[in-house]
């Protein structure tokens, strides 16, 4: 699914991040796609995504 419309950015690409690159955070994402620069609503569910990722793999790991 698109999180970001404006820029074409997946909740595919950012769980990618996540797991690949260790970005924890907006910021991080930010650096490497477009998301957030243009109208912000795919901020909140970022963060969400992001949360649900770290929980994810902290849960596998035990």
């Amino acid at each position: 699914m698109y999180v970001c419309l404006c820029h074409g950015v997946s909740d595919k690409k950012i769980r990618q991040l996540a797991i690949d690159e260790g970005i924890t955070d907006i910021k991080g994402i930010k650096k490497c796609t477009a998301l957030g620069t243009q109208c912000g609503k795919c901020i909140k569910p970022t963060k969400e995504i992001l949360a649900e990722t770290e929980y994810l793999q902290i849960k596998q790991a035990s």
